[in-house]
């Protein structure tokens, strides 16, 4: 039986050996995507623009930011010198590294608004394991299924679940359903892109629906379930926990075809939107820029992800190309909930909008991922 029209990520990648270019050109000498470098840096102008005007114009806050940039920058380019068969061959050892950082975290972990997140350093700081587990995941996943010939078999994919549902408990234990669904998410889509039969999607769907209704009577919190019910009806509690999505709402479509215009924002800049320089941070742009700006962050988005997927069809091994192709959904999903949340057709959790919204450390893990897709990219 011929594979289906959904394996073509890994039917059309070139086979070892196939090169077409018989010299390296000056980017594959520094070992960076120019395209892909480019999108970046874009993307990270636009947020440093954006954060400056919903963060009231604090210049202390964009420098922070504008660090975390440099800094992430640094890292990518250092990541990306390293061969992916380095990668390769770390991938489990990082993996037990950020599943025993978890399993720390349960032990003595530091307590923040009631969730149990982070780790205190002495001397460094604190420290988010499950920021870790973004990266770890798909990069263990694609070790484990790349020693065999793909699609994976039975065995294969029911050892590759219990490997991505360890961390996910341990996460979503936290509490924090955001980024263990992320997490969740990056390793689903490394057994997705490895050529999994439509009966085992349809299985797997199947299962889910049969664990939704259980995870919502007896494994989600109250405040998670006050979320879901908050979608549906945010102006049942209007000044409570539907206020994020009311007023999110009325800055983008405030907004209209072309907004207000730069600094001209009134929901972020009269404090009516919550958190509009962090996780909201897409609805006081739209107010301020509109559809045209919005479409237009759309398109640079989508132009990093393509390029992302590009690099994964031209890798020439097949952990190279579940890695690459794993990133570029995760970095999709990102985006989608995030605007998901701001735009009131799914529940908020916290997730922010990539290189927009203000935080360092979701900065330089990203960073790191595309480093690591550009070491794909360059080291033939």
């Amino acid at each position: 039986m011929s594979p289906s029209s959904q394996y073509k990520f890994l039917r059309q990648a070139p086979r070892d050996g196939l090169s077409t270019a018989a010299q390296p050109s000056r980017w594959q000498q520094l070992h960076i995507d120019p395209w892909l470098c480019s999108f970046l840096v874009l993307n990270a102008l636009l947020g440093l623009t954006v954060l400056y005007s919903a963060s009231a114009q604090d210049v202390g806050l964009v420098s922070k930011q504008a660090m975390s940039f440099g800094i992430g920058f640094v890292v990518m380019f250092s990541l990306a010198q390293i061969p992916p068969k380095v990668y390769q061959a770390f991938s489990p050892y990082f993996y037990v590294f950020g599943v025993l950082s978890l399993v720390a975290v349960v032990i003595f972990g530091e307590v923040r608004m009631g969730a149990q997140r982070w780790i205190d350093i002495p001397g460094f700081g604190s420290v988010q394991p499950s920021e870790f587990m973004k990266i770890g995941m798909p990069m263990m996943i694609a070790w484990f299924l790349s020693r065999k010939a793909l699609p994976p078999s039975l065995s294969q994919v029911v050892l590759s679940l219990m490997l991505i549902v360890v961390p996910f408990l341990l996460i979503a234990e936290q509490p924090d359903l955001g980024t263990s669904l992320l997490v969740l998410a990056s390793g689903i889509f490394v057994l997705f892109l490895s050529g999994l039969s439509w009966r085992l999607i349809a299985a797997a769907a199947g299962l889910a629906a049969i664990i939704i209704p259980i995870a919502w009577e007896f494994l989600l919190h109250d405040y998670q379930r006050q979320r879901v019910l908050t979608l549906l009806d945010p102006e049942a509690d209007a000044l409570g926990t539907g206020w994020n999505i009311i007023q999110s709402k009325t800055a983008i479509g405030s907004g209209g075809f072309s907004g207000k215009g730069f600094l001209e924002g009134t929901q972020s800049h009269l404090h009516f939107l919550p958190e509009g320089h962090t996780d909201f941070i897409i609805a006081a742009y739209s107010e301020e820029f509109g559809l045209i700006g919005v479409t237009l962050l759309i398109i640079l988005y989508c132009a990093i992800i393509f390029r992302t997927f590009q690099i994964g069809l031209q890798s020439f091994h097949n952990y190279g190309r579940l890695v690459a192709g794993a990133f570029g959904l995760s970095f999709f999903v990102y985006v989608f909930v995030n605007a998901g949340m701001v735009s009131g057709i799914l529940p908020v959790v916290g997730v922010p909008l990539p290189f927009m919204s203000y935080g360092g450390t979701a900065i330089i893990t990203l960073m790191s991922t595309f480093g690591l897709v550009m070491s794909i990219h360059t080291h033939r």
